[in-house]
């Protein structure tokens, strides 16, 4: 394990109140039972629903700024498909894990429980997940996610660094934007970041946890990867994500609503009860429901994309 301070510098790692307080890696079983083989995962990619892959193809500048390129599914096999992931530059999220992998969605929710056993308080009232299958030397560029998460790895070497959940790491105004789905999960990023983050190497049978909504990127270290992301919520996670959405509705209208992490619990609740009639009623709409796709996975091509065929 790699990691840039020891947990007891590194003390509490985000404003935000939650039972996990730093990254902290756990043991899991899921290698052993053949989930991430080329045979299991094959078959996976062959018969997953096409509008639940997300294929991306991340370009970095000298500042570390990026650039997303999305792909479609295509008509390639399963063996095909992987094949071209395991020889290009893709990384390939199969979301709604929980109903395209029901058999290591079920052994995962056991992994699950047993982790959220070690954190006195935490509660997942919900729990969705997105199988991660990525090539080699692939990486994911600085953000968040707005859910707590654990990250089982089954195949590969990967990094991620973990950033403090202060202002400066995490402007709240940019959660809005991200909860909101007026942008991408990706946050305003620079270099001098790199100096504040956890290191933290993952192998197979390893599990990662960090604080709620920490910063974080990722690298596979030079071998083809495979992972589950579980995302779970809690009520305290569903009350403050519904107090963003809010305050990003007020924001929109010209308002200027204080941040969450200043919030009593009640008021907190009172915003998610206000979200819930904002989304009924189309407070803002989403201007990340469609992404233009310019590629499709190709065995043999640069970085493992093809010329999309229309």
């Amino acid at each position: 394990m790699t990691q840039t301070a020891t947990p007891a510098d590194l003390g509490r790692r985000t404003r935000y109140p939650g039972p996990i307080d730093q990254a902290k890696k756990h043991p899991h079983a899921l290698v052993d039972q053949g989930f991430a083989t080329d045979e299991a995962l094959a078959e996976i990619l062959h018969r997953y629903p096409a509008d639940l892959f997300d294929i991306n193809l991340y370009d970095y500048d000298d500042d570390g700024q990026v650039s997303l390129r999305t792909g479609a599914r295509g008509g390639l096999s399963g063996d095909q498909l992987l094949a071209a992931i395991q020889a290009g530059r893709l990384w390939v999220n199969l979301r709604q894990a929980e109903a395209g992998c029901p058999d290591l969605w079920t052994a995962a929710m056991g992994e699950f429980r047993k982790i959220q056993a070690t954190y006195p308080g935490m509660r997942a009232v919900t729990n969705a997940g997105q199988l991660i299958i990525s090539s080699p030397v692939a990486k994911v560029p600085y953000h968040f996610d707005a859910a707590g998460v654990i990250l089982f790895h089954l195949r590969g070497r990967k990094r991620l660094f973990i950033y403090p959940g202060d202002e400066t790491h995490l402007p709240e105004k940019a959660m809005e934007q991200v909860v909101a789905r007026q942008t991408t999960e990706e946050l305003p990023y620079t270099r001098a970041f790199e100096a504040d983050a956890q290191v933290m190497d993952l192998e197979p049978g390893e599990a990662l946890t960090w604080p709620l909504y920490a910063p974080h990127r990722v690298e596979n270290l030079d071998r083809f990867c495979v992972s589950l992301s579980m995302d779970f919520q809690t009520w305290p996670t569903r009350f403050r994500n519904g107090a963003i959405y809010t305050n990003a509705v007020i924001r929109s209208r010209g308002g200027r609503p204080r941040f969450t992490d200043g919030m009593s619990t009640p008021e907190l609740a009172a915003r998610w009860a206000a979200s819930l009639a904002l989304r009924r009623v189309g407070g803002l709409k989403s201007r990340i429901e469609h992404f233009e796709r310019d590629f499709t996975p190709e065995v043999g091509a640069a970085d493992g994309a093809g010329a999309l065929q229309t």
